[in-house]
């Protein structure tokens, strides 16, 4: 009897994306969306999500979202995972000024 191997054939894996996870397309009343997962191993620098306005930290695992008609790098925005979930949940954001009061 010959050892057992575990290995996969490599057509039987999903594509990876590289460093991220793999790409999702994701659609809602705000549009379509190109989503995809970073882990925490991968989070290599701070973010600020827009759904709450607070940073996300290096090594944090969060969402890269841009919208799927115009997927430009400049359009690409990192979100808390549950921020990214509630995002039509939410009311209108307070915008923070640099010099003011956070409400």
């Amino acid at each position: 009897m010959s050892p057992r191997k575990n290995r996969r054939d490599p057509g039987d894996r999903p594509s990876s994306g590289g460093a991220y996870g793999p790409e999702d397309t994701q659609e809602g009343p705000d549009g379509e969306w190109v989503v995809r997962q970073v882990a925490g191993a991968n989070a290599s620098k701070p973010y600020r999500c827009p759904g709450c306005d607070q940073e996300i930290p290096a090594g944090v695992a969060h969402v890269v979202a841009w919208p799927a008609d115009s997927g430009g790098a400049d359009d690409r925005r990192h979100w808390h995972t549950p921020c990214w979930h509630n995002r039509l949940r939410r009311g209108p954001r307070v915008q923070r000024s640099r010099n003011g009061p956070r409400y």
